[in-house]
């Protein structure tokens, strides 16, 4: 099972340790220990990025602010899966990013809901826009 620490688990989501650690204390994302450390389970996570991503004042944050990068590091949240593609879902800190891939991609770099990946994005058409 993919566990994160703290720190990795507030850099996935975009928001302070410290602010992971609340949510942890106040059972918002569960728990447990490892070698003394406390480890959020990547399920959990995925869970609490997606719920995160549906909040109506996301766009509020910081990063709605700046451009995005070229690669958003982020949590897989969903894989949908049939013979021939897969649909891949990932919270990349604020964002939400899908992709198109073949399902023998998807399985060959492990690709399910708690796993960390990076999105890249190329595009000849990109839109920049301020709040």
């Amino acid at each position: 099972m993919t566990t994160y620490r703290i720190a990795e688990a507030a850099e996935l989501l975009g928001v302070s340790d410290d602010t992971m650690r609340r949510w942890v204390e106040a059972g918002r994302v569960a728990s447990t220990k490892s070698d003394g450390r406390t480890v959020v389970p990547g399920v959990d996570l995925a869970v609490l990025a997606e719920s995160l991503a549906d909040q109506p004042d996301r766009e509020a944050t910081r990063a709605a602010s700046v451009s995005a990068r070229n690669r958003l590091a982020g949590i897989v949240t969903k894989v949908k899966k049939d013979t021939v593609m897969a649909q891949v879902e990932m919270i990349c800190g604020p964002y939400r990013m899908v992709s198109l891939m073949s399902s023998e991609a998807a399985e060959e770099l492990g690709l399910e809901p708690g796993v960390r990946a990076i999105a890249s994005v190329k595009s000849t058409n990109v839109v920049v826009e301020r709040p």
